[in-house]
């Protein structure tokens, strides 16, 4: 099972996101917790009603700091499946209502799609559903008042930015399963694009594209931290461990979420890759239908439980 897991990014402000992501885009929050590795920062979870794998994006929340810098070596955007391009043309006229800045509908590696902009400028998008999936393997957000014909589906693809396409391709090819499928222009640019997805139910694409000319990426707020590749299960998760200390590959070692496993590493352009199991105690998001982001309970693992009176207490909101 070769997935995109979920894609983490960075916000300035946990309550603005929740707003962006659950009452402009209509996704669920389904678990609204800590960084487990800092506890004063906000995580949130958002997704398909069930919260599956493969619909998932976070947000870790970062108060202070500079907004990050375009370059290469970078996860430059996010796009969230959606059923039709009628789907397209209904988010056209959502975005101007809420002032999103959009670049219309466009043609690229012959699906249609829109580029928006996320809060502090995150790069976020829509792209319509591959000809191949069907609409029934989905479960849309459900506490939402966006039509059901046009709501968000699912996570679609990511565009990574980087020095030496090539390595990266390699590393995904050989290691995650996905698979490169075609070679193409980016846009209007001079930019050469490797597409691959991989061939699970949920289809997912990552694009790489060759940019060894941009000075490197500053990674802040507004950034895409991390994308996660799903593991079937936590011995699968060894293997891989074990895989990447026999290649002297800097990584995290194993960390227990609770929620599922991980482990974290940096692919040959320094892209950050967390590799998250299937298997997991996902918690579930109490009072999902609340559109204040004050109203909506903490979640946090068990073991952090004995601490929730010091943990509220630091965090922001």
């Amino acid at each position: 099972m070769t997935l995109l897991h979920h894609v983490s990014i960075i916000n300035r402000n946990a309550e603005d996101a929740f707003h962006f992501y659950r009452n402009i885009l209509g996704l669920d929050l389904t678990m609204k917790t800590v960084n487990q590795d800092d506890y004063r920062m906000y995580h949130l979870f958002f997704g398909d009603k069930e919260g599956r794998v493969g619909s998932e994006v976070t947000i870790f929340e970062i108060t202070e700091g500079p907004d990050k810098k375009f370059g290469t070596n970078d996860i430059e955007r996010l796009l969230f499946k959606v059923p039709s391009i009628d789907s397209l043309h209904f988010w056209l006229a959502r975005l101007d209502a809420f002032n999103v800045c959009h670049y219309g509908i466009e043609r690229f590696a012959n699906r249609d799609l829109i580029r928006f902009e996320g809060p502090d400028d995150t790069g976020l998008g829509f792209v319509v559903m591959h000809e191949s999936e069907q609409i029934d393997e989905f479960m849309p957000p459900q506490h939402t008042e966006i039509p059901l014909a046009h709501r968000i589906l699912a996570l679609d693809s990511v565009h990574l930015r980087t020095r030496f396409s090539k390595a990266t391709v390699n590393e995904l090819e050989r290691y995650h399963d996905f698979i490169e499928r075609d070679t193409l222009n980016f846009f209007d640019s001079e930019h050469n694009v490797s597409v691959l997805s991989n061939d699970d139910v949920m289809y997912h694409e990552i694009y790489v594209i060759q940019d060894n000319h941009s000075e490197n990426s500053v990674s802040s707020i507004g950034s895409i931290h991390h994308v996660a590749i799903s593991i079937a299960d936590t011995e699968h998760l060894r293997s891989f461990e074990a895989s990447l200390n026999e290649r002297n590959i800097v990584n995290s070692s194993i960390k227990n979420r609770e929620f599922f496993q991980s482990i974290y590493y940096r692919d040959p352009n320094h892209i950050l890759i967390e590799i998250a199991t299937v298997e997991g105690k996902k918690s579930t998001q109490p009072n999902q239908s609340a559109t204040e982001f004050k109203h909506i309970p903490l979640v946090l693992p068990e073991y952090l439980e004995s601490k929730r009176e010091v943990i509220s207490s630091q965090l922001t909101h």
